[in-house]
């Protein structure tokens, strides 16, 4: 495919285990993609190699490179392009944007991965057009982008959005961040996994532990536990913040109506006085992330 000097930016979703980088163009066709595992170590390099990497493949489809967008978890000052604390990736006060930027001569973006996910859902995806919704990616972790009045909350020290940390299981499970019963503990993929094994199962993955239900006891009874929990943490969501839709994704949401059919009717069994809103897949999946980036780098453009 030629892209014969279209305006084209590079877009990177930097997660704890790889890295997923794209040439988007300006109707959001993906010109090139490459993903690569991220390193345990000097990872600003891989990165840097990556980004160039992208733009070599632009160019050898003709297209003109306009800026870069890269997202990463952690707590960000995204106006400053600054990565405060990113745990899994050891970063700490890391000013990325300034440092792509004198790499590749380019306007550079740097945002948050779930709310650049919402971004994208809100764009192109399950919430397109919404001003009031929440997205919960559910992976090897939870988080949460919050849209409020059209306005992404990020919080004071950017750090709004850690839903898997809402500690909902009082004296519960030890979680990783030093707090006990936090909901990820129960939900996430890891901790639904984990829980399985502790109580005497398989070393599975979430997915074929859902793959079990009906035919496995042990999987029904910690997977029922799963699904109230993540009903009481979108129940606290829903009285907060009233959204029209929560769009769940990460691979938690391709359990299907293992799901989402307990799932509502645990939400509306804890809201005594009003109804719930519509709980959907997210239908950008693991791409969201990505998207989001194209999106801030064109911004940034």
């Amino acid at each position: 495919m030629t892209a014969s000097g279209r305006p084209v930016v590079l877009a990177v979703d930097l997660g704890g285990t790889a890295m997923k980088g794209a040439v988007v163009g300006d109707d959001r066709t993906v010109l090139a993609e490459i993903a690569r595992p991220t390193p345990q170590t000097e990872i600003v390099g891989a990165l840097r190699a990556l980004l160039r990497d992208l733009r070599t493949s632009a160019h050898a489809n003709g297209a003109r490179v306009v800026a870069a967008g890269v997202v990463t978890p952690g707590m960000l000052d995204e106006a400053r392009g600054i990565v405060h604390y990113a745990s899994n990736l050891g970063w700490r006060d890391l000013p990325l944007r300034d440092i792509l930027h004198d790499d590749l001569a380019l306007p550079v973006a740097v945002g948050h991965d779930v709310r650049a996910a919402g971004l994208a859902e809100r764009t192109v995806g399950a919430a397109r057009a919404m001003q009031d919704f929440v997205l919960v990616p559910i992976g090897t972790g939870v988080a949460a982008a919050l849209v409020s009045a059209g306005d992404t909350i990020t919080g004071a020290t950017g750090a709004a959005g850690e839903f898997g940390h809402i500690p909902v299981v009082p004296g519960g499970e030890q979680c990783t961040c030093g707090q006990r019963g936090c909901l990820e503990v129960y939900v996430s993929g890891a901790g639904v996994a984990r829980r399985y094994r502790n109580a005497g199962g398989a070393e599975l993955s979430t997915q074929e532990i859902a793959g079990r239900l009906g035919r496995d006891p042990l999987a029904d009874r910690i997977w029922s536990e799963a699904v109230d929990v993540l009903a009481q943490g979108l129940d606290i969501l829903t009285l907060l913040l009233d959204p029209n839709v929560i769009v769940l994704g990460g691979g938690f949401s391709e359990a299907g109506d293992g799901l989402f059919v307990p799932l509502a009717e645990r939400m509306r069994a804890g809201l005594a006085w009003r109804e719930p809103p519509q709980v959907v897949r997210s239908s950008l999946g693991s791409d969201a992330g990505r998207i989001g980036a194209g999106l801030l780098a064109f911004a940034a453009a």
